[in-house]
């Protein structure tokens, strides 16, 4: 082929960086569509009441991340198969493309450290407005407690939990004892509902994060090989 010594080992070294970049691009795909399809998440956010949704804030990143994912898939084997054919243009096409992922990336990344609290506050008001409407309901309208309350008994059991706080979950627990209401589960959980949500989403928030950090360190040696590689070639006396 036309290129020889150092820039023959950026050769092999953008085609090893592009094979990890291609394996991230198919663990992260691997990590959405396990988020995506997460039994806790799941329950809770395909719960409805009265016609209300629970938010899907966290689906529509888990969904970006499936597109991102896929995209980096196609993106590394472009990268490959210009780096062992030695080709200009598709090189050229894989650091354009580059550029744009990590763009995006960047623009991802600010955008979700500004709402990395958002989904765990959309869940917990709703979580709330359902553990209110139970607690009056359970009082005032018969017909709709037992809708309301396997509702909330969703929440409950999934995420082991009772209540908003330790005195809603006392409270909550004592009219369960009294047959008032039939609100948290069997077991004698006293951990509050607001620290399991943000707990939940918080860890696959941070998991993410990391993920995206390892592709944009990735991302940064492909685009300098590329070039460097670019250049080789161009200058290269034999093709």
């Amino acid at each position: 082929m036309g290129v020889e010594g150092c820039t023959k080992c950026i050769k092999y070294m953008l085609f090893f960086f592009n094979f990890i970049f291609w394996l991230t691009g198919g663990v992260i795909l691997g990590v959405a569509l396990w988020l995506r399809h997460d039994p806790k998440i799941s329950n809770l956010l395909e719960l409805e009441l009265d016609g209300a949704h629970a938010p899907n804030t966290f689906y529509i990143s888990v969904h970006i991340l499936i597109a991102v994912g896929a995209v980096m898939m196609v993106v590394g084997f472009l990268g490959c198969y210009g780096a062992i054919q030695e080709s200009q243009c598709l090189l050229g096409t894989f650091f354009a493309c580059l550029v744009i992922l990590f763009a995006c990336e960047v623009a991802a990344g600010i955008w979700g450290y500004m709402h990395k609290d958002t989904v765990s506050r959309e869940m917990i008001n709703f979580y709330d407005s359902v553990y209110d409407k139970a607690v009056t309901q359970s009082f005032t309208d018969q017909d709709k407690k037992r809708a309301v309350g396997s509702v909330l008994k969703v929440f409950h059991e999934t995420l082991n939990c009772c209540g908003k706080g330790q005195g809603s979950t006392f409270l909550t627990h004592l009219t369960d004892k009294l047959g008032l209401t039939d609100l948290c589960p069997s077991q004698a959980y006293t951990i509050s509902c607001h620290h399991r949500i943000q707990e939940l989403f918080s860890d696959k928030i941070y998991l993410i994060g990391i993920a995206a950090l390892v592709v944009a360190v990735i991302m940064i040696f492909e685009m300098i090989f590329s070039m460097v590689l670019c250049c080789g070639i161009r200058n290269s006396p034999v093709y």
